[in-house]
């Protein structure tokens, strides 16, 4: 063999090699990408479409009321960082990290709380709603929400907030063409703007539904969106229910029915057929519809929901009794950091309101099963969740917010 022959074969077989060592590298990646991994929640939020991991700082760039009375404040949120934020899945939301200030009545803490994303994914900026939480009506001797009225009385435009990124499994389906019903209750709108949003995008001809409760006129947000929308896709047909309307609303301007969001409603307005449906609202709605809409005969798949507010008024999943058996006997709820021991006698709805009433600190967010902020190790012992929980604690813990003992328990609290 001449020389420049044999250096051509020796060229051949070198080329040959490094196609074969390319190849290898990138089946190596793509299964290496693709395989399971056993990941922290917020490792698994940081791998989700470029989300980020921890605490990321965000800078109030705006703010807005969305109704008369001033009770409900839209924040638009830009990264300090200045890099672009990840898409979300339409009816996600944000956690955030809260340093509330001291008072003669309290020393300074830091609480967690979730408030969801309303408005559609922009690369420079999120925004969340927050609605002004007073003490409860027949309740007045309890405090009114302390992260709702520290948003709305000490966050100022410019000032920075620690944010965790978007997350959530109350989402929203948007390139099906199967009809969608979105049932929101008051603040609990918020998820749905996105949602419509997004399925009116892909899907325009779809055929959405929304039923919206609230008070009256001067509880109603983001009633411009919701007409134009509805002007502008006839397929997107927007109800607003109010409870109590003023003596100035006016039924087909301000509102199109008079009551509560109930099956009588829906069943009247609704069109035969197969409907996915979207609720969220407080616990009392949730209570009332949720079961009910599997009653009616909707298959407990097409239903997805999310409850918001205290969890002392709970309901049942679709397919499940919210009557609890009564306890035999007393159970014993040891609190190891807290060195305490309670006897839990069923009064309270979950361990989360069963430790505060007991004045036992546990850090809570979203009080719903939906966050993982008052994720606790579970040291003995055995719970279970009236509602499912939106994440998946990991083994050996527990979500007290939604988690109620079935054996006496030690908790790591």
């Amino acid at each position: 063999m001449t020389a420049p022959l044999l250096l051509a074969a020796i060229s051949v077989v070198i080329l040959v090699q490094v196609g074969i060592g390319i190849a290898i590298a990138f089946w190596r990646l793509k299964h290496r990408e693709a395989a399971p991994l056993l990941i922290s929640s917020d490792e698994a939020a940081a791998t989700a479409k470029g989300a980020w991991a921890g605490w990321r700082e965000f800078r109030v760039e705006s703010d807005a009321f969305e109704d008369h009375t001033r009770a409900q404040r839209s924040l638009i949120l830009a990264p300090v960082d200045g890099q672009p934020l990840p898409d979300f899945a339409p009816g996600q939301y944000l956690t955030f990290s809260l340093d509330l200030a001291a008072s003669p009545k309290e020393p300074k803490r830091t609480i967690v709380r979730c408030y969801s994303l309303s408005d559609q994914p922009n690369p420079k900026t999120y925004r969340i709603t927050v609605k002004r939480m007073p003490a409860p009506s027949t309740r007045p001797d309890l405090p009114a929400g302390a992260a709702s009225n520290f948003i709305h009385d000490a966050v100022h435009l410019g000032d920075v907030l620690k944010v965790k990124a978007p997350a959530g499994k109350f989402v929203c389906e948007t390139t099906s063409d199967v009809p969608a019903v979105f049932i929101a209750g008051g603040i609990g709108v918020t998820p749905m703007i996105s949602m419509i949003s997004r399925s009116l995008a892909h899907q325009p001809e779809r055929r959405l539904h929304l039923f919206y409760g609230v008070k009256n006129s001067g509880d109603h947000a983001f009633r411009a969106l919701f007409e134009r929308l509805a002007q502008s896709h006839p397929a997107f047909l927007f109800g607003a229910v109010f409870s109590a309307p003023s003596p100035d609303d006016v039924e087909g301007r301000d509102f199109q029915h008079a009551g509560h969001i109930d099956l009588a409603l829906l069943k009247r307005v609704l069109p035969h057929g197969r409907h996915l449906f979207y609720v969220c609202g407080p616990p009392a709605m949730m209570t009332a519809l949720v079961p009910g809409l599997e009653e009616w005969g909707v298959p407990s798949t097409d239903i997805h929901f999310e409850s918001f507010g205290p969890a002392s008024s709970r309901y049942a999943l679709p397919g499940t009794s919210a009557v609890r058996a009564p306890l035999p006997k007393a159970l014993d709820v040891h609190f190891r950091k807290s060195r305490r021991t309670v006897a839990w006698t069923g009064e309270d709805s979950s361990l989360l309101d069963f430790a505060e009433r007991h004045g036992i600190s546990v850090e809570s967010g979203c009080r719903g099963g939906s966050c993982g902020a008052c994720e606790t190790r579970l040291v003995s012992g055995e719970v279970r969740y009236d509602s499912k929980p939106s994440i998946d604690p990991p083994s050996g813990t527990c979500l007290p917010c939604i988690a109620t003992p079935v054996s006496n328990l030690v908790l790591e609290a």
